[in-house]
């Protein structure tokens, strides 16, 4: 090595710990003749290099940087050479200082490992826990940083002679790997890889223990099982997600398009929502028809565990090496979140005996622990890009970049789909989904992910902000803080986590549609246009009242919805009749009448129910957006009718667009109907407020923005119209991104 040259101190920050990052400097210390250290600290990974190559390192160092490295900023200042000095090391870490680093999402098997995992020559070949620094658990084992194992939940398991050998060799790709094992010294799986796949093909529901919990597996062509698991996860019309051996494995019964297959192969290995094909699948397995009734979606992933992979290779009969990967595989498993009754994920090995006693037949568990829950997530293409539906396993925790930095601040979300943001600098890091906050469980969980997320972190927020219904369980633990609070309203959250991800600034005019937020003077909102602009949020306009017969309840009974289209649209005489048999239907009918527990709501998701009932589509619904999930499936080619809709000073009257959908041939073509000319009352409503103000841009946000066919015709309308519309990307549009924008908004108060 070279005595000569300049000395560098140079500072890497970003997601640069737990990818390899060390071992790939040393790499490139020894192809350029340098000498000096690297280590990790709470920074990020800290540099010093001594030669006469000094520029070609640092070009290779961003330029060829490892595959889940995502670096933010390199620093790099000269410092004194040093004499002498021989050889380049890495250092052991710092742990001392605030934390400014961050740890990596979980990791899909990577080819190398998988070719290790079939080689039967391979020390590894077949065990459950291989892999190295480009792959395998990162967040979900790791207690605190510096990310070193004794930092993680592989701290009581000691190398072995070899494993340790690869670890402190610095041209293998297991150098300073920290989760690295084999079957002489890492986890044990409690069931072998054929008698899971034997209880599969059987019938049984087996718990798997995987990355950020467990799941509960069934064989996907079993009607039976599928609806046994159905019953006891008492999931009533809910979607089950589909893992399947390859992407070519599913496009025996989903269609996919080039950027769909790359999301579904991605390292982050999400749950990829997908359409199905509408003809016959032909040869291959046939689908039980309970995984996804009456739905044109189909929620599909591939292996990401070394164990899912197991599974598909005894299927296949054990061939050698990976070119079986590349053929489409006949099993399919259903893989659904271990979490009954809409508990969070189990994830120790005594608490799933304990909690999925009567559920499961068999639990596979093992001897790693998971130190933090995650659960799938969540995407789905959305107008030409990605778009979450919920964020988990795979992506928690990547930051999102702010357009400036900010204070740190908690935020703590709404009720349903709870997640929590935590600020640090110019990142946000919105957690993994939590659940809805109705049971003690799940509360038990937001708890657990604030504690942790803070604690990675080295977080201490100055402020929390919260949703300003004042009996939301997130409200109530913002307040035993002890913390200042900060309440936003649920509308202006769901338009600022648009405008953090996107970065605007100033003024924004957005358009929130979902299904319930408390208001201003305690009304139920839910179709608003919001000028938003920091802590002030003015609403310019609403979606026309209808009227919510029985309060709550009539968001899982659409037809009670449709019961108050008929007398919005004077024609009360026909509830009777129409929904005969669905309860106390003159009763309802009297409710709305007389206003009597019937409170008007301005919610686009009411007015979708509406549209449900009148058509037939649900007429009650075993889960939230269950009906509107039903009507999107039948969109063949949206359409406007004319004239369908009243703009009357500031509200949008969606009546007639309703009243039209009682003329339709059927519940297909009022779905068409109901898309296309909903799009187009938005659009023309919106278009001369943006006008008067001045805006070419726009922010589209809430649940009623997960339906693909509504998000696409607003986007290309307003497109038409020469105006952006920006939709959510990195954070759900439903409730899952309300903890985004109250942070970014809290910001503006601090």
């Amino acid at each position: 090595m070279s005595h000569d040259g300049e000395r560098l101190r140079i500072r890497v920050r970003g997601r640069v710990q737990g990818v390899g990052f060390r071992p790939h400097v040393h790499a490139l210390a020894r192809r350029f003749g340098l000498t000096g250290w690297v280590l990790n600290d709470p920074q990020g990974v800290l540099i010093e290099v001594q030669g006469t190559a000094t520029a070609a390192f640092r070009t290779a160092l961003t330029g060829e940087a490892p595959p889940l490295a995502r670096i933010d900023a390199v620093d790099c200042e000269a410092v004194d050479p040093i004499p002498g000095e021989d050889i380049f090391a890495i250092r052991r870490s710092l742990a001392a200082g605030a934390i400014a680093t961050g740890i990596g999402p979980d990791a899909a098997v990577c080819p190398a490992c998988l070719a290790e995992l079939f080689d039967p020559a391979d020390r590894r070949y077949r065990y459950a826990f291989l892999n190295c620094t480009h792959c395998g658990p990162r967040y979900t084992i790791t207690h605190r940083l510096p990310y070193d194992r004794p930092q993680t939940a592989m701290a009581g398991f000691p190398l072995c002679h070899d494993c340790l050998a690869e670890y402190g060799e610095p041209t293998d790709r297991r150098f300073h790997a920290q989760p690295t094992a084999c079957p002489a010294c890492g986890p044990r799986l409690s069931h072998r890889p054929e008698d899971i796949l034997a209880a599969l093909r059987d019938g049984r529901l087996v718990a798997i223990k995987g990355l950020g919990g467990f799941h509960l597996a069934c064989d996907a062509m079993r009607a039976d099982a599928v609806e046994r698991l159905r019953r006891v996860k008492q999931r009533n019309g809910k979607p089950f997600a589909l893992m399947v051996a390859n992407a070519d494995s599913a496009t025996r019964h989903v269609r996919m398009d080039p950027d769909e297959r790359k999301l579904l192969e991605g390292v982050a290995r999400p749950i990829v929502l997908l359409r199905r094909r509408e003809d016959a699948p032909g040869s291959g397995p046939e689908l039980a028809p309970g995984i996804a009734p009456g739905l044109a979606w189909l929620g599909v992933m591939l292996p990401y565990t070394p164990l899912h992979y197991l599974l598909f290779h005894e299927a296949a009969g054990r061939p050698d090496g990976t070119g079986w990967l590349r053929e489409p595989q006949d099993l399919m498993l259903v893989m659904t979140s271990a979490n009954p009754g809409g508990e969070p994920l189990a994830i120790g090995n005594e608490e799933a005996r304990e909690r999925l006693a009567g559920i499961a037949d068999m639990i596979v568990d093992h001897d790693r622990d998971i130190v933090i829950r995650a659960d799938d997530s969540v995407v789905r293409k959305l107008a030409g890009a990605p778009a979450f539906l919920r964020r988990g396993r795979g992506h928690v925790p990547e930051p999102v970049r702010l357009a400036r930095p900010v204070p740190p601040i908690l935020a703590v979300g709404g009720h349903l789909k709870a997640t929590v943001c935590v600020t640090r600098g110019d990142e946000a890091f919105l957690s993994q989904h939590i659940g809805d906050l109705d049971n003690a469980a799940t509360l038990g969980f937001l708890e657990e992910t604030v504690a942790h997320l803070l604690h990675i972190l080295g977080v201490e927020p100055v402020a929390v902000a919260h949703d300003r219904h004042p009996d939301f369980q997130s409200t109530r633990f913002a307040e035993r803080t002890g913390l200042p609070t900060v309440a936003v309203q649920h509308h202006h959250a769901h338009v600022a986590a648009v405008m953090a991800e996107h970065r605007v600034e100033g003024p924004a005019l957005g358009l929130a549609l979902d299904g319930f937020g408390l208001g201003e003077g305690g009304g139920s909102w839910g179709g608003e246009m919001l000028l938003v602009d920091g802590l002030r949020a003015e609403r310019l306009g609403s979606l026309a009242p209808l009227a919510q017969p029985g309060g709550d309840v009539a968001a899982r009974q659409p037809w009670r919805m449709a019961a108050a289209a008929l007398v919005r649209m004077g024609r009360a005489d026909e509830i009777v009749p129409r929904f005969a048999g669905q309860g106390p239907v003159e009763g309802v009918r009297r409710m709305i009448e007389r206003g009597i527990n019937a409170p008007p709501t301005s919610s686009c998701g009411r007015w979708f129910d509406a549209a449900c009932g009148l058509l037939g589509v649900r007429t009650t619904a075993g889960f939230e957006g269950e009906a509107p999930m039903a009507l999107e499936s039948l969109v063949r080619r949206p359409r406007v009718a004319d004239g369908a809709w009243r703009v009357e000073g500031s509200k949008l009257d969606l009546t007639p667009l309703l009243e039209a959908l009682l003329t339709v041939a059927d519940a297909a073509e009022g779905a068409d109907l109901f898309h296309g000319t909903l799009a187009a009352a938005l659009v023309d409503w919106t278009l001369p407020v943006l006008r008067v103000h001045d805006l070419g841009r726009l922010v589209l946000s809430g649940g009623c923005l997960m339906n693909a066919v509504l998000a696409e015709e607003l986007v290309a309308g307003f497109r038409t119209a020469g105006v952006e519309a920006l939709l959510p990307r990195l954070a759900p549009a439903n409730d899952g991104g309300l903890s985004l924008g109250q942070a970014w908004t809290a910001s503006f108060a601090l």
